[in-house]
């Protein structure tokens, strides 16, 4: 009889991204970013979720990250950022699911980060709905988002791209009506936009 497998992370919740592309992001289709780099945001709001039986529910871990070419060649120089109310321990099962330690889908997103320059913690708000709201964390990223519709009326949404932070799930096509970041002191240069790529959807990752 065989033996059950102990899951060692089970996280639900909302994906966002903005960036410095213009829309739609080329990366979601493997093509080089506009501009030849990418200036970015990916926030991971966890709804609900355990890692290693650590709640981690109502927290957001965000990677802020310079990506120098093509999205799956990696190399992004980072700063990881969530929220300043996590406990110490739920910071660290953050970090380890998110850096990759603990395997499973998250591990891939993880190994294209050659550098993380800082780990904050910040305020963060993630409030997007089916592509529509804000994104604010700290004095560092600020961005407006506003999705795309059909003919039905209904959210623009991908499926079945080549990169993708949340596998399996369609992925809502939006635009970021103000994109704002100010990082230059790590390294990361500062953006200023109105009007490009923002994509937002649901995620479940379990290891």
């Amino acid at each position: 009889m065989s033996q059950a497998t102990a899951t060692t992370y089970d996280i639900y919740g909302q994906l966002l991204e903005v960036c410095s592309c213009k829309v739609l992001c080329p990366c979601w289709i493997g093509e080089e970013p506009d501009g030849g780099e990418c200036q970015g945001v990916v926030a991971w709001k966890v709804e609900r979720g355990t890692v290693q039986g650590v709640d981690v529910s109502g927290l957001t871990l965000a990677v802020i990250a310079h990506i120098p070419g093509n999205v799956l060649n990696g190399n992004w120089k980072a700063v990881i950022a969530l929220n300043d109310t996590a406990t110490k321990e739920q910071e660290e099962a953050l970090l380890a699911v998110f850096s990759g330690q603990l395997g499973g889908p998250i591990a891939d997103v993880a190994g294209l980060v050659g550098e993380i320059v800082a780990v904050e913690r910040v305020p963060i708000t993630s409030d997007i709905v089916e592509g529509r709201g804000r994104l604010v964390i700290g004095d560092l990223v600020q961005g407006e988002m506003e999705p795309y519709q059909g003919a039905t009326g209904n959210v623009t949404a991908l499926s079945e791209t080549v990169f993708s932070t949340i596998p399996g799930s369609p992925a809502y096509v939006g635009k970021a009506q103000t994109y704002k970041r100010n990082t230059e002191q790590y390294g990361i240069p500062n953006v200023d936009l109105q009007g490009h790529n923002a994509v937002q959807g649901d995620f479940h990752f379990q290891a």
